[in-house]
């Protein structure tokens, strides 16, 4: 059984501006605890990692009511992420909510690897820190975990611009996230990974740099009481999902 939040837990997320969940994305229990979440903060508007603005501005109230026609219209099955009946529950939470999409396309996801992050963000990129170097103990941290998430088979020199793509979905998260609060007055909840939510590098730092009055809470997702990596406001506890060891293609080459 996943756990439940309790009553201090959710007042703390009630009461934030802006609220960030992360998830491990194939584990349906974590989906299933944010949608919870919507429901209880009845957000104005959600922000999802998955979708594009274009794709966003696809979800409308009446066709949240049905599933397949929502799915269809975002073009889930070819997207890349897992099965929608996971993530359906969360649009359906709080069908009202205006749905944002923070995704960054691939070609821009290249062009950050090509020519930068400045280059791939855009206007405002100096806001976000983008033209800051992250600290030698940050960069190494996170190349370590980019290396083991991979099972140790990438090329190192390849680890510094995987990082860069991953501030900027951070960036672009934090900015589309502020958008939405701005647009919509919130409380807004940002649908994303584990590792764009954490607290001390991830969304909410970004958040915390560029408009340090608005209030963010974060809530990581842990499996089999194994926390996650980073720091998170809240960290709530699942079962695991059986998944094949992704090593094991790396292993065959």
């Amino acid at each position: 059984m996943a756990q439940t939040l309790g009553n201090d837990n959710y007042a703390r997320l009630t009461d934030a501006q802006i609220v960030v969940l992360g998830e491990r994305h194939d584990n349906p229990y974590h989906h299933q605890i944010q949608a919870d979440i919507v429901k209880q903060v009845m957000p104005k508007a959600v922000v999802y990692e998955m979708l594009t603005p274009e794709q966003a501005a696809l979800v409308r109230p009446d066709i949240v009511d049905d599933e397949d026609a929502l799915e269809q219209a975002l073009g889930w099955k070819t997207s890349g992420w897992p099965d929608f009946a996971m993530y359906y529950p969360i649009f359906a939470a709080f069908p009202m909510a205006t749905v944002y999409g923070a995704a960054i396309p691939r070609d821009v996801a290249r062009q950050a690897m090509q020519d930068g992050l400045m280059a791939a963000f855009g206007v405002d990129a100096d806001t976000y820190g983008l033209d800051v170097p992250l600290t030698a103990d940050q960069q190494v941290a996170r190349e370590a975990l980019q290396m083991s998430a991979h099972c140790d088979a990438l090329p190192a020199e390849l680890l510094p611009a995987m990082i860069d793509v991953q501030r900027l979905r951070d960036a672009r998260l934090a900015q589309t996230a502020l958008e939405a609060l701005k647009e919509t007055g919130g409380p807004i909840v940002v649908i994303t990974g584990n590792g764009h939510a954490r607290a001390d590098w991830g969304v909410p730092a970004y958040i915390k740099l560029v408009q340090p009055d608005v209030t963010v809470a974060s809530v990581g997702q842990g499996e089999d009481d194994a926390a996650p990596e980073g720091r998170f406001d809240i960290v709530v506890q699942s079962p695991s999902v059986p998944r094949e060891d992704p090593c094991l293609e790396f292993s065959k080459e």
